[in-house]
């Protein structure tokens, strides 16, 4: 006998639950994590472009001078200088990038070029299978948040917020890459004393505020903040349950941070959370032709009802140097000191 409507949706409905019931699943709080195998000398590089476009071929040139400076080897992906618009090529071309240099046995770290925009594009064409089963390291920062969130969201693997290809591998990010990806040291982070300050009686520049005095564990994650807010409530992140999230963002007004965290909150995100830090907020101020709370005021309005351990100001984001942070790996914050002290290595 032929369906009629009602029976045609409550069949298709069923067949949609079951196979939402067989896709992958989020990655637990309490899952398993997998590790990458560090660096050492000789080891490959992937230069890839998964989001914007390089538009001037002697900046591949710069990237690969300094991959050859930390004595690495780089090799090129075959969509490094694609154009599409905005974008380094057809989001499938720059997933098979990707894809490809997971299974390549001369790659042991995969770099982006840079950030921009394009990651969340490419997720549904990322074969997770294959990466997890070929587990190297993936680093980088802004928009490859979505990139590495996903990656870890999806095969536990630990990835790296850290440099893109094109920043400035100057001494203080170039320690901080060298400790956690060859020597897999368990490093404490705290932000550093700036220069400025040597003269003065007290310190001006590099702060901590503290949202709300503590110490808690828990997994570390986190990256951009319009990023992350981006891939809330897709299959592209893991469960928050019992994760310290650092957030930074660049370029935003305050009624934006404020919007962004506000989907964080109703979405459940800020909630299960151990820990909270934000980092640096570059260029991000009031919009002039209305009033404003200030970044203070919406960070208390968001975080300090939550009770757990928190602060602002941590030395992370678009700014230089960009240290290097694993996720995933467990983590003890304390709020009162800013500091994140690594309780595991992020390589093996």
């Amino acid at each position: 006998m032929p369906l009629n409507r009602r029976q045609f949706l409550t069949a298709s409905l069923a067949s949609l639950t079951l196979l939402s019931s067989l896709s992958p699943t989020m990655l637990a709080a309490n899952s398993p994590i997998i590790k990458p195998r560090k660096l050492k000398p000789g080891s490959g590089v992937g230069l890839v472009s998964p989001a914007g476009t390089t538009f001037i071929k002697q900046d591949i040139d710069i990237v690969q001078d300094a991959v050859k400076s930390l004595g690495l080897v780089p090799y090129l992906a075959p969509h490094l200088l694609d154009q599409y618009g905005y974008l380094a090529g057809k989001d499938q071309d720059r997933a098979a990038d990707i894809n490809q240099f997971f299974t390549d046995p001369k790659i042991d770290i995969l770099l982006p070029i840079r950030g921009g925009w394009g990651c969340a594009r490419m997720l549904p064409y990322l074969d997770f299978n294959l990466i997890k089963n070929n587990p190297k390291i993936i680093i980088g920062f802004s928009d490859l948040t979505a990139l590495l969130i996903a990656i870890y969201a999806k095969t536990g693997l630990v990835t790296f917020h850290g440099p893109n290809g094109f920043t400035s591998w100057r001494p203080d990010q170039v320690n901080s890459f060298k400790e956690t990806l060859f020597l897999g040291e368990k490093v404490t982070f705290k932000n550093q004393p700036d220069g400025e300050d040597s003269d003065r009686l007290m310190q001006v520049k590099n702060r901590i505020q503290t949202i709300t005095p503590g110490t808690a564990n828990g997994k570390l994650i986190g990256g951009n903040l319009s990023v992350l807010s981006g891939i809330i409530g897709s299959q592209y992140v893991p469960s928050f349950k019992g994760h310290i999230l650092f957030v930074e963002d660049v370029g935003e007004n305050i009624y934006r941070i404020d919007r962004l965290l506000t989907h964080l909150k109703i979405a459940g995100v800020l909630d299960s959370l151990s820990g909270f830090i934000f980092g640096q907020c570059v260029n991000c101020s009031p919009d002039g032709d209305y009033a404003s709370l200030t970044l203070e005021q919406v960070l208390n309005d968001h975080i300090k009802p939550l009770g757990i351990p928190a602060w602002s100001g941590a030395q992370i984001g678009h700014i230089e140097p960009v240290l290097t942070f694993p996720m995933g790996i467990e983590v003890e914050i304390n709020s009162n000191t800013g500091t994140i002290n690594y309780l595991e290595s992020g390589v093996i």
